[in-house]
């Protein structure tokens, strides 16, 4: 007789795998915010420095996300 019981909906819980996705994620965010806020400086164009804050602001959200995922605080 089979006593295995599954679940139908996967408890709240992350993986090591769930843990090294996550990690690669906050990376290319944090990378590209970094790049954004650095290179905004040497930019004339105003237009093309709101479509750079934008940007910024995107992958700060991004980060911010993932680490209220991880129950951690806030970015910045």
């Amino acid at each position: 007789m089979n006593n295995i019981q599954y679940m139908e909906v996967p408890g709240n819980i992350l993986t090591g795998k769930d843990l090294d996705y996550l990690s690669d994620m906050f990376q290319w965010n944090y990378g590209a915010y970094k790049k954004m806020k650095n290179s905004v400086g040497q930019v004339t164009d105003q237009e093309i420095v709101a479509i750079m804050d934008k940007a910024a602001n995107v992958f700060d959200q991004n980060l911010n996300t993932m680490l209220s995922i991880l129950g951690g605080g806030s970015f910045e």
